[in-house]
């Protein structure tokens, strides 16, 4: 769900490009120009101006966009925003599991699919190729089933196997000393969101203990982070990452790349629920959140982005 209100092109793609090329000439850039053009267009308006800007000019817009990583997110799709984000995760000056995890663990395995096409076509090599090579361990593994796995995404839900996976879960993990870590990779990567959810609900009911807390006291590290990504994802999404931009901009300073990851890449997927999980949660508009922790153009085009609406 976008939180864009875009109003039809109040210029052609065609003037949008010529008005982004002048914006780009000189020395410097005129950042607030584009800013005024590209965070009020929607997909299928920047994916024009793309078009008119290769055809007139014979480069392609991302190539000028490549130092401003808000930008070359914003003008690309949703599947290639992600993995532009996992390469850059992967292959940047210092390597960023973290960001690798959350994007890997919290999308759909749809969503997986088209950013494994895209990542091969895009940077000549496959998602499972870089996960391998800069991952490690129980990590690496639950990554790379996570993304080779097709698991369902409907609602409906076995409550046989969810009473199964429960017992398998407790008796991994808490039942006995030490983890078996092959049992939480199999089943927080084969199963839907749904059975997740379930699953957790009925772990608590079962045995008086959250399933979250359980992962947490098992495992530690980057795998305890994706298996504890994929199940709040599970459980609720627009919670999750609500939670993730609190983080990023709670204390001293703050984590601009996560803030700038989050709010591209879901601004077109569910920024209505995250902003409703906020408020609810901190008390807070997150429009009022971001307005406090940034400034000048990259404050105004991540508002432009997130929508004035609560």
């Amino acid at each position: 769900m976008s939180t864009l209100s875009v109003p039809p092109f109040l210029t052609s793609p065609r003037q949008d490009a010529i008005d982004l090329y002048k914006a780009f000439k000189g020395f410097g850039c005129d950042s607030a120009a584009v800013v005024n053009i590209l965070a009020h267009r929607d997909a299928t308006q920047r994916a024009l101006i793309q078009q008119e800007y290769k055809t007139m000019y014979t480069e392609e817009l991302t190539s000028r966009l490549s130092s401003e990583l808000t930008m070359l997110l914003w003008i690309l799709d949703p599947a290639g925003r992600d993995a532009t984000v996992l390469r850059q995760a992967f292959t940047g000056d210092a390597v960023d599991l973290r960001a690798a995890t959350e994007v890997i663990c919290s999308r759909t395995p749809s969503q997986i699919q088209t950013i494994k096409h895209i990542y091969h076509m895009r940077f000549g090599v496959q998602l499972e190729h870089d996960i391998h090579y800069h991952t490690s361990g129980d990590h690496q593994k639950l990554l790379l089933a996570y993304v080779g796995t097709l698991r369902h995404e409907g609602p409906e839900v076995d409550h046989h196997m969810v009473s199964k996976h429960v017992k398998d879960l407790y008796k991994a993990g808490e039942k006995r000393l030490g983890t078996d870590e092959n049992t939480f990779i199999r089943i927080f990567s084969g199963c839907s969101w749904a059975h997740l959810a379930a699953v957790a609900s009925s772990y608590d009911h079962t045995y008086g203990n959250k399933l979250e807390k359980a992962v947490k006291s098992e495992t530690s590290g980057n795998f305890e982070l994706a298996l504890v990504t994929i199940l709040r994802c599970a459980e609720n999404p627009g919670k999750y990452f609500a939670k993730v931009l609190r983080k990023a901009m709670k204390g001293l300073g703050t984590n601009d790349m996560t803030l700038i990851r989050v709010v591209v890449t879901r601004c077109e997927i569910d920024m209505q629920y995250i902003k409703a999980e906020y408020h609810k949660k901190y008390k807070k508009p997150l429009r009022d959140a971001i307005h406090s922790e940034t400034s000048g153009h990259y404050r105004t085009f991540l508002l432009a982005l997130v929508g004035s609406s609560p």
